[in-house]
């Protein structure tokens, strides 16, 4: 393990506590999205990292034990919002209710932070707003920028939020998407959203939630990238420090279940919706404020580890073949704490470009494109490692005709759907 490239967080990165408990461990990997060139793979260097999960003792807030250098995690991305519909969908129902929501004006401007490809801008664009993205990842910010979403290939600090007011104005709305569990200076990220808000202004932003991850033991979840696994008291009682209002909390299944949080300043414009006390109460109830509760969380993981072996060795026994579907980040955490390795998968599709002809983290599966489902032998099987986007690949393959086998969704509990 390279610790040149990560550091032990020493501090609650919400409420600066020293008092740390680690309630989660699981196999060490490398870099998540890091999917390897032949050359790459051949070289042989590949830095790995613990991937353990402490709460806070004091606001009960959890993240990762180790924080690994973003640039090694972002500076050359391989996710693209664009390459799913789900996605894509959920963008544009998201810019519909918002603007019509909150009746924000045509022409306003709308910024959004971590903006991958502009595919959530997009539709923002096609309402009359002016918009502008941020992504620190330089290969990812050009595509958005050559589909005509002007997007800052930098990370968002205080300096860059002085920089957008002064060139671009004041945004009507800021926007966030599965980004900001991404971020090790947290409170300094919303400090520089804050400078660029008035008593008008919104800020929206979606994180996975902790709940569902902890109800339906989707561990998967927890890698690298993600340094925050979100509950809405501890937020609520962290923008209550930084003079912001945390005033409404919805459910969305986006991501496999995850919070959109709407923020305004203190004396900001809406009045606090109860689902924000609502969520803090079925927090408390189900146990996300109990460490012992926590720590059960791993037996259960390790109970559904044996119960998917037990299905793919019987598999493998009668001599048939399995292939996977689907390359997002969560697969190297699920792939290698249940230790799916290349004995048991052959080879994994994903519709991502940029990650075909490339190999998995660490097992060095190979990812190829669709097309070499239609090719003789198909595998008997397909596990989708997407999990949260099953429903639509399974829908997608069958409909395509390109796989007449079998499917297995690995979590919360293994199952096999029968195919054609």
């Amino acid at each position: 393990m390279n610790k040149e490239l990560y550091y032990e967080l020493s501090e609650c990165r919400l409420c600066k506590s020293s008092s740390l408990i680690n309630v989660i461990s699981l196999a060490s990997t490398p870099a998540g999205n890091n999917f390897l060139t032949l050359e790459e793979k051949e070289n042989g260097i590949e830095p790995i990292f613990p991937l353990t999960v402490n709460i806070c003792d004091e606001c009960f807030h959890l993240q990762l034990g180790h924080v690994v250098n973003p640039d090694h995690l972002f500076k050359n991305y391989h996710f693209v919002s664009g390459t799913s519909r789900v996605n894509v969908s959920h963008f544009d129902d998201y810019a519909e209710s918002i603007i019509d929501k909150f009746s924000i004006k045509a022409g306003s401007l709308i910024l959004d932070i971590g903006s991958n490809d502009g595919t959530n801008l997009k539709s923002f664009q096609r309402r009359g707003m002016r918009v502008l993205g941020v992504d620190p990842a330089e290969n990812v910010a050009k595509i958005a920028n050559q589909n005509g979403i002007e997007t800052l290939p930098e990370y968002f600090t205080k300096d860059l939020a002085l920089k957008i007011k002064e060139d671009y104005g004041q945004p009507a709305l800021i926007t966030s998407h599965n980004v900001l569990a991404h971020v090790d200076d947290f409170s300094g990220v919303m400090n520089a959203i804050k400078l660029l808000m008035n008593d008008n202004s919104l800020f929206i932003f979606e994180v996975g939630y902790f709940m569902d991850v902890y109800k339906n033991l989707w561990f998967d979840t927890i890698y690298h990238e993600h340094l925050d696994y979100h509950t809405v008291s501890p937020l609520k009682n962290f923008f209550e420090t930084i003079g912001m209002d945390l005033f409404h909390v919805n459910r969305v299944d986006i991501q496999g279940g995850s919070i959109r949080n709407y923020v305004q300043l203190n004396n900001g414009i809406n009045q606090t919706h109860s689902s924000v006390n609502e969520l803090i109460n079925d927090e408390k109830d189900i146990g996300l404020q109990n460490i012992d509760k926590i720590r059960k969380f791993q037996l259960k993981v390790d109970e559904s580890k044996s119960e998917l072996f037990g299905i793919l060795k019987k598999i493998k026994d009668n001599e048939k073949s399995i292939a996977g579907y689907g390359a997002p980040t969560k697969s190297t955490t699920l792939m290698n704490h249940f230790d799916l390795n290349s004995s048991i998968i052959d080879f994994i599709i994903d519709d991502n470009e940029l990650k075909q002809n490339k190999f998995s983290p660490l097992l060095h599966i190979p990812i190829l494109s669709k097309e070499k489902l239609a090719q003789e032998p198909q595998p008997d099987y397909l596990i989708i490692l997407a999990w949260n986007f099953a429903e639509s690949i399974i829908d997608k393959v069958k409909k395509e005709g390109v796989f007449k086998g079998n499917f297995i969704i690995p979590l919360p509990s293994p199952k096999i759907i029968k195919g054609k």
